[in-house]
């Protein structure tokens, strides 16, 4: 199983492990990450799940959808590396994938 590290805003570090084709949001819920909030349950109608990228992890995690563009205008401090954690598919490519929580969501 993949390793996803959640690193709140005050640098407290969630070590977690995702299940291959779950997402990077419903591995945060089911390991109690605070912050992500999830409001939509992974439908993309929201921002409450937002996350950013580590630099180091972008090319391989990848851009997101015009869809996603979308909400994201609907997040709190949106930068260059943001993207709903709901987007993001877990997967073997992943294993060691570093995200930062937001402040708040939007």
């Amino acid at each position: 199983m993949p390793h996803i590290t959640y690193i709140e805003p005050n640098g407290t570090r969630h070590e977690t492990e995702g299940e291959v084709g779950s997402t990077v949001m419903e591995t945060a819920i089911m390991n109690g990450v605070p912050g992500i909030i999830a409001e939509c349950g992974g439908a993309c109608t929201c921002a409450t799940c937002h996350v950013y990228v580590d630099d180091a992890w972008t090319d391989t995690v990848g851009g997101p959808s015009m869809m996603e563009e979308d909400m994201l205008d609907f997040a709190y401090a949106v930068k260059p590396t943001s993207r709903l954690s709901c987007q993001i598919k877990v997967k073997d490519e992943l294993d060691g994938l570093v995200v930062h929580v937001p402040e708040r969501q939007g």
